[in-house]
C-alpha cells in the first residue's frame, strides 16, 4: 500500500455563473490526517472535494497535491479514490469482484486480482465474505466493502463524501470507530466531507468548518467545541446558548458583555482577542452542559434568573428548557445521577456557570440547525 501524501488548497474559489460555491479557501491537509470539512447543505464542501479529485475546475487557486499542481489533470490520472455517498456498488458482481474491479480495469490477472481482494478483506475485517453478492451484506459491511474498492486502486489521498448518512444511528457510530480503525493501519491521506458535528469530532485529526463557501476555522476538535473563531461555529458545532448584547469591559482575556439576562462574563475566545473593545456588539456563548442550577441567595456575574418551561429525561441526562429575563430561551443538561431531579415546570432558578467555560465572540451570523 501506498502512504498517503498532502493535499493543499491554496485560494481556491470555485464559481458557477454569478454563484461562488467556495471563496479564498486555504488549507493544508497533511500528509496521511483524517481531514473532515464540515458544514451544512449548500455550504461549498462538497464542491471542494469534486474540486480536489479532479471532476471539478477551479475558477481561481491552486489545488496541490503531493506538492503538485493538479490543474488540468483528469480524475483518472490523479492519485485519489473517491466513495460516493451512495457507495455505487455493482449488485450483480461478488463481493471481491466489486473490490477488485479497478484491478480488472487495469489487466491485471483474475488469481491476483482475488488475492488481493482478499487481503482487502482481512483488512475490513469481513474475511470469507468474498463469494457473496452485495446485497447479502449489511448497511455497515457495504460501507467497508465500498473503502476496500477504493482502497485495491492504491490511492494516495481517499476522498470520502457522506459515505455514513444513509446508515441508521448506532451502525453510523459504529462506522465511524471502523473508518477511523481503517485509515490509520493503511496511514492514507483521507479528506472526508459531513454535515454531522458528531463524526467530524470523533475521527479527524483537523476540521474546518464552512459557511457559505468560506472556511471560518480550522483546528483539531478540541480547538472547535472548546474555542470557537466565530459566533456561526459556536452556534453550529454543538449545543449552545447565545446571549448578544454590548461589551460593557475587558481585563486580562475577559470581557463582561452586557445582555437582557444581566452582565454576564466569558473568556474572550481566541480569535478575538484584541478584536472586542468596550462598546462592541458581542455574544457570549454557554454550552448547556456547563450550566448548573445554583444555591438559594446566590449571585454574581455569573447568575441569572430563569424559569423552567419544559425538561425532556433522555436515561443519562435531563434536558431543562428555560426563559431567561428579557426572554432569552436557554437549554442545560444535567447528568443523571440516579436520586437527584431537574427542577420542576414553572420553577424560578438562578441559573450559574464557570465563565471560563463561556466564550465571548463578536456579533455574527448564526446557524439555523443549532
Amino acid at each position: 500500500m501506498k502512504s498517503g501524501v498532502g493535499v493543499e488548497l491554496d485560494n481556491l474559489s470555485i464559481r458557477f455563473g454569478d454563484f461562488t460555491a467556495v471563496r479564498n479557501a486555504s488549507v493544508t491537509i497533511e500528509q496521511g490526517e483524517f481531514f473532515s470539512f464540515l458544514g451544512p447543505s449548500g455550504c461549498g464542501k462538497t464542491t471542494i472535494l469534486r474540486t480536489v479529485s479532479g471532476f471539478q475546475e477551479p475558477s481561481e487557486g491552486v489545488v496541490r497535491i503531493g506538492g503538485q499542481d493538479v490543474a488540468g489533470m483528469g480524475p483518472n490520472k490523479r492519485p485519489t479514490a473517491l466513495i460516493f455517498q451512495n457507495l455505487a456498488l455493482f449488485p450483480l458482481m461478488k463481493v471481491w469482484e466489486n473490490i477488485a474491479f479497478s484491478l480488472e480495469v487495469k489487466g491485471v490477472p483474475r488469481a491476483e486480482r482475488r488475492k488481493r481482494a482478499d487481503e482487502l478483506l482481512e483488512l475490513i475485517a469481513l474475511p470469507d465474505q468474498g463469494d457473496k453478492l452485495v446485497d447479502e451484506l449489511s448497511g455497515g459491511q457495504r460501507q467497508r466493502v465500498a473503502v476496500a474498492r477504493a482502497l485495491a486502486a492504491e490511492p494516495q489521498v481517499l476522498l470520502l463524501d457522506e459515505p455514513l448518512s444513509a446508515l441508521d444511528l448506532k451502525l453510523r457510530q459504529h462506522m465511524r470507530t471502523e473508518l477511523r480503525a481503517i485509515q490509520q493501519r493503511v496511514g492514507l491521506t483521507f479528506i472526508y466531507i459531513t454535515h454531522d458535528q458528531g463524526e467530524a469530532l470523533t475521527m479527524s485529526d483537523h476540521v474546518a468548518v464552512m459557511r457559505e463557501g468560506v472556511i471560518e476555522q480550522v483546528g483539531d476538535g478540541k480547538q472547535i467545541y472548546d474555542d470557537p473563531a466565530t459566533a456561526f461555529v459556536a452556534s453550529f458545532v454543538g449545543e449552545n446558548n447565545a446571549f448578544a448584547g454590548t461589551v460593557k469591559s475587558v481585563n486580562n482575556g475577559h470581557a463582561v458583555v452586557s445582555t437582557a439576562a444581566g452582565d454576564l462574563p466569558a473568556r474572550i475566545a481566541t480569535a478575538a482577542r484584541g478584536a472586542l473593545q468596550p462598546g462592541d456588539s458581542a455574544m457570549v456563548f454557554v454550552r448547556p452542559e456547563n450550566l448548573a442550577v445554583a444555591e438559594s441567595g446566590a449571585g454574581g456575574d455569573n447568575h441569572f434568573a430563569a424559569t423552567v418551561a419544559n425538561e425532556e429525561f433522555e436515561g443519562q441526562s435531563y434536558h431543562v428548557f428555560l426563559k431567561a429575563e428579557g426572554g432569552s430561551e436557554i437549554k442545560m443538561t444535567l447528568t443523571n445521577q440516579g436520586q437527584s431531579r431537574a427542577p420542576s415546570v414553572g420553577a424560578a432558578v438562578t441559573l450559574s456557570y464557570n465563565p471560563d467555560q463561556a466564550v465571548a465572540l463578536p456579533s455574527g451570523a448564526l446557524s439555523d440547525q443549532e
